[in-house]
């Protein structure tokens, strides 16, 4: 049976961390939860080198290199592992991007994480709203552009740098690629979390229009493509 995530979707400084609390009594940082206190991420909505991280154990994130700590990092997201894109590192601190509301959350988490897995991911995602255009680079270059569903005027598709957050397969393995952004006018998707994603949709007239709830529909062959990308790897949505 299909998550309300999916169904959703188908519709439509150097040192260590200096923690005020104990990491266990902080909110875990997931599509389903709100952060406060967490710095908006104000990079320009380019390509971050494809350094990703993933948490080996939960670990506390921080409003600054050394700052407070404001929520936790947990291993695991929608069943699947937790892999967050860094935007900018400082000492031995990593600023990433969160999967939780508000759109553009942020923290620093130390590199001295125990277990805290290093990668490199060679794969962007970029979506033009305004053109209605999905373009996928493999080591800086095009490997394919699609026409795309974009959000209607009344739930538009969130502008902003994010990430691809899981892979979920829905009833007859249909793919859905859930980012780490959400819709910024609905509370929720048919009982979700409003989570926006990148999916198929069987109808392919809806390609090149804005009808959908937030969510990016895209043809078979883009989503093929899609399927091929790591965890954590930027999308970069434009208006």
């Amino acid at each position: 049976m299909a998550s309300p995530l999916m169904a959703a979707c188908s519709q439509g400084a150097s040192g260590h961390a200096a923690v005020s609390r104990p990491a266990d009594r902080l909110s875990d940082s997931t599509t389903f939860t709100t952060v406060k206190g967490a710095p908006a991420d104000q990079g320009p909505a380019g390509d971050n080198g494809g350094l990703v991280v993933h948490p080996a154990a939960p670990v506390p994130v921080l409003d600054r290199p050394g700052g407070k700590a404001f929520a936790t990092l947990p291993t695991s997201q929608l069943g699947g592992a937790t892999w967050v894109p860094v935007v900018a590192e400082s000492g031995d601190w990593a600023h990433v991007l969160l999967p939780s509301r508000p759109n553009a959350a942020s923290g620093w988490i130390s590199t001295k994480s125990k277990g805290l897995q290093r990668a490199h991911t060679s794969y962007l995602v970029k979506v033009d709203v305004g053109r209605r255009m999905l373009t996928l680079l493999h080591a800086g270059r095009p490997v394919g552009h699609w026409k795309v569903a974009v959000g209607g005027p009344k739930t538009p598709t969130p502008a902003g740098r994010t990430f691809v957050l899981a892979m979920l397969k829905q009833d007859g393995g249909r793919l859905v690629l859930p980012l780490g952004t959400h819709s910024a006018t609905l509370d929720s998707f048919g009982g979700g979390p409003g989570t926006v994603a990148l999916h198929g949709w069987p109808d392919r007239s809806v390609f090149g229009k804005a009808v959908t709830h937030g969510c990016v529909r895209v043809p078979e062959g883009a989503l093929k493509q899609l399927a091929r990308v790591p965890l954590g790897s930027l999308v970069l949505i434009t208006g």
